[in-house]
């Protein structure tokens, strides 16, 4: 399995490009490199230590049998979401990722169990 990507990689991959300055959460100033022409610059040494941190994890679940979420709904994603997901056989979202799926689940289940019965009527 290859290792996780080097600073280089994510530097040529444009991983270091954040949101506009004007539209950001002032939890992830930690992260933030500096900011430059309106854009913050992440930091991609902090990306590369969290993105090994990240696999690490992920291995670990796989290798217990556990299951994985890919998402990616951005245009340039969609596409290899869906075939590493397929090709592990995991569960993936590549089109619009509903609000509080994962936060508010209690109320996407009700929602979800209202339109389970309204098709049964």
């Amino acid at each position: 399995m290859p290792d996780t990507a080097t600073i280089k990689e994510l530097l040529e991959a444009g991983a270091h490009f954040g949101h506009q300055t004007s539209r950001w959460h002032p939890a992830m100033k930690k992260y933030i490199f500096t900011k430059r022409n309106g854009i913050h610059i992440i930091d991609l040494e902090q990306t590369a230590a969290m993105l090994d941190k990240a696999c690490d994890f992920v291995r670990q679940v796989a290798s217990e049998g556990g299951n994985i979420l890919f998402v990616g709904t951005k245009k340039q994603a969609q596409e290899a979401i869906e075939q590493e997901a397929q090709r592990c056989s995991m569960y993936y979202v590549n089109q619009r990722w509903l609000g509080g799926v994962l936060t508010n689940f209690a109320t996407i289940q009700a929602r979800i169990d209202y339109l389970v019965r309204l098709e049964d009527q």
